[in-house]
């Protein structure tokens, strides 16, 4: 029987991603069912969607500025407006279930999906719960979580371990080395580093990187340099005629795939969906939690996996004198870099999306 599923997940690519990727398991199961999207206006989910061929309705809606709190004053009217708009759309479309994956909209849908009695998904991310997906949980029929120990902030009872929606292309790496090597111009025998800073970039990441490219020159490696698009102009004038050959510096990464498959140590940020792809790749990581994120949540997410031995863990304010001395260390500590292997590798999840899906159906088939 084909159901009507809306879903809200937006703001950065970490929440867009995984939104889609179960859009795409329900269709899978079956074509027929009606999947309607609902973002935030001027958010990156109103062009993405539209491209990975769903409907999408924006909400006026903005997060709270924790920087700069004069500029939440119109807050308390978005958040009013968008629950309107949130209730017509939900009236107008009667889903059988409405599903949240973070962003700024999620809220709002949510919240309405519960008054109006549509049965809800939750799709938690990080190891930390938010304080929109802990008051919309409380209500939801089902928290799809990817850490464990979720319980102390939902329902045990509607508690799932399901991991996080992950783009199986971008892991999809078995047998792909040589031609990956080939690809980003690099050698077959040296051990490469990848360094990923995420399409915008990270600034540490990149100082960290630049701090060491001296060392960097001289060392048997070879890198992989994701310092993002925001950064890659002034870096090449910075770094004209100084950068090494075996450092590969480029804006962002077309082919993740590749990416993954030529590393043999990934240095990243801390973000969910990132540390969930990583887990399915299962090679050495050392993460570098960022501190501009909302209840520190990345650094949480980093020691569920240190705590396993399936990571390393590297502070933002001492990445600069001590990240690429880590990476480098691990080359010359074989033991370490299998056993991290094998731990993190042991808390991949492949098919979240289709667990997912599947709770989505139970629950439309309730109703």
């Amino acid at each position: 029987m084909a159901i009507r599923v809306i879903i809200s997940g937006g703001g950065t690519g970490g929440h867009i991603f995984p939104a889609i990727s179960i859009a795409n398991a329900l269709k899978t199961m079956d074509p027929a069912n009606e999947i309607l999207f609902v973002g935030a206006n001027g958010r990156m989910e109103m062009d993405k969607v539209p491209a990975a061929g769903y409907s999408i309705v924006g909400l006026d809606i903005q997060g709270i500025n924790r920087k700069q709190l004069w500029k939440n004053i119109l807050l308390p009217f978005k958040l009013m407006k968008s629950l309107n708009k949130a209730k017509k759309v939900i009236r107008d479309f009667k889903p059988d279930v409405a599903v949240g994956v973070g962003g700024f909209a999620s809220g709002p849908l949510l919240m309405m999906a519960n008054k109006l009695g549509v049965p809800t998904v939750v799709q938690e991310q990080n190891s930390y719960a938010g304080v929109t997906n802990k008051k919309v949980g409380a209500k939801a029929a089902k928290i799809c979580v990817a850490y464990e120990g979720m319980e102390q902030f939902f329902p045990a009872d509607k508690v799932l371990l399901t991991g996080n929606p992950i783009r199986r292309e971008s892991v999809a790496i078995e047998g792909k080395r040589d031609v990956a090597l080939e690809f980003f111009g690099l050698e077959q025998h040296k051990k490469t580093i990848l360094v990923l800073g995420g399409s915008l970039g990270a600034r540490t990441l990149n100082e960290s990187v630049v701090a060491y490219l001296d060392s960097l020159s001289k060392e048997d490696v070879q890198v992989i340099w994701q310092c993002g698009s925001f950064y890659i102009d002034k870096l090449r004038l910075e770094l004209e005629g100084k950068l090494p050959t075996n450092v590969k510096m480029m804006a962002f990464l077309q082919k993740m795939d590749y990416a993954y498959a030529a590393a043999d140590v990934i240095i990243s940020r801390a973000g969910a969906g990132t540390i969930s792809e990583l887990c399915v790749v299962g090679k050495p990581v050392i993460l570098v939690p960022s501190p501009n994120v909302a209840e520190d949540h990345q650094t949480k997410n980093a020691m569920a996996l240190v705590n396993k031995n399936a990571a390393l863990l590297v502070k933002d304010i001492d990445a600069a004198q001590q990240l690429i001395p880590a990476a480098l260390n691990l080359f010359r500590n074989l033991e370490q870099v299998t056993q991290l292997s094998e731990n993190i590798k042991e808390l991949g999840k492949l098919d979240a999306d289709v667990q997912i899906a599947e709770q989505v159906y139970k629950l439309a088939n309730k109703k």
